[in-house]
């Protein structure tokens, strides 16, 4: 590509040379001649001196010194959103449908789809135009799958699954698997399973499905189950991380960010624009308002109003999670005084 191309695609401006044609970006450090070294963070920025790129991308203005252009940028994150995207390179794809591929006499494939090795089709499923399917694919019957999407190795969709738009479903997704959902024994005293006891745990039916709405990405790993009787909901634009456990009848809204290794349990109901932190536990049937925030780690056992920001185990407001842990790293400190205090209530006792 062009500089002044990049240059314009970030709305930004060179300062120097926008005819110089760049191969690759690149870290300083692994840059050449004709690479465009990102420096748009501290660390980055250190690896400028010994960098052999001529075109650099910086997040504070510097002078051009001995490079033959500088592209300065207000918002490193996006603009490395942008390069990326315009250098990324696209899955490798074979068009139509492969040789290999098990595909039901009344699936209906759009034009422009593509179907890669060893992938199956079931019954009445239908894949739309411009979507690509790639090795080892199972789709189940009756799933309606949308535009453009791209699913990678390993996917597994279930019956009755409706995918919207350009979603895209990283290696070995699961959707459409059946909840964890049993009727547990009547209820009895704590610890009495004798011999007597309904020992069975009948299984509960998970007669549902599951919606993924467009633009939606999930990671791999991550496993979606089906509602029991109506639908797991994955808002609009909503991401989601690697391993993530999203059980029955939960509705999450658009645009949240789901970080790696959630666990969100059955019926739980969460707004747009939540953000969970790696490693969050969610309890069943908690609402989770709108613009809340859950830090990495916690676990959320009841409702969360919209705009909260929660941290800790169990999880509350952020500034009473802090003073928590304050209180317990000074708990040592606490014990010595006490104890010192016992001394000396004891040496004025025998005193008397």
């Amino acid at each position: 590509m062009i500089l002044r191309d990049i240059a314009a695609a970030l709305a930004a401006s060179v300062d120097g040379d926008g005819s110089i044609e760049i191969a690759r970006i690149a870290e300083p450090a692994e840059a050449g001649a004709s690479d465009l070294a990102l420096a748009m963070t501290r660390e980055a920025g250190a690896g400028l001196a010994h960098t052999k790129a001529r075109a650099v991308v910086v997040a504070d203005a510097m002078p051009r010194g001995r490079f033959a252009a500088v592209i300065t940028v207000d918002r490193p994150r996006r603009a490395l959103a942008i390069l990326t995207r315009l250098f990324d390179r696209p899955v490798h794809r074979s068009p139509g449908v492969h040789p290999s591929a098990v595909v039901a006499p009344d699936a209906q494939i759009a034009a422009g789809a593509a179907i890669g090795p060893l992938s199956v089709v079931g019954p009445r499923a239908r894949i739309g135009p411009g979507t690509v399917v790639l090795a080892h694919v199972t789709i189940g019957a009756d799933a309606a799958i949308g535009r453009d999407c791209l699913l990678h190795p390993g996917v597994r969709i279930g019956d009755r699954v409706v995918v919207g738009d350009r979603v895209i479903l990283q290696h070995n997704v699961s959707l459409g698997a059946d909840g964890f959902s049993y009727a547990t024994p009547e209820a009895a005293p704590a610890g009495d399973r004798g011999a007597g006891a309904d020992s069975a745990l009948p299984r509960i039916h998970s007669l549902g499905t599951v919606i993924v709405e467009s633009d939606v990405e999930i990671g791999a790993n991550t496993a979606v189950d089906r509602a029991t009787l109506t639908a797991t909901r994955i808002g609009r634009n909503t991401k989601i991380d690697n391993l993530v456990q999203i059980g029955h009848n939960v509705a999450i809204g658009e645009n949240c960010l789901i970080c790696g290794m959630v666990g969100i349990s059955g019926s739980v109901k969460i707004g747009d624009r939540v953000v969970l932190g790696g490693g969050v536990g969610i309890t069943d049937h908690v609402t989770i308002g709108p613009d809340a925030m859950i830090a990495g780690g916690s676990g959320v056992g009841s409702n969360v109003p919209a705009k909260a920001i929660m941290a800790g185990y169990p999880a509350v407001p952020r500034e009473r999670a802090f003073e928590q842990v304050k209180y317990l790293a000074r708990l040592r400190a606490l014990f010595t005084e006490v104890g010192e205090l016992k001394k000396r209530i004891a040496a004025l006792e025998h005193a008397e």
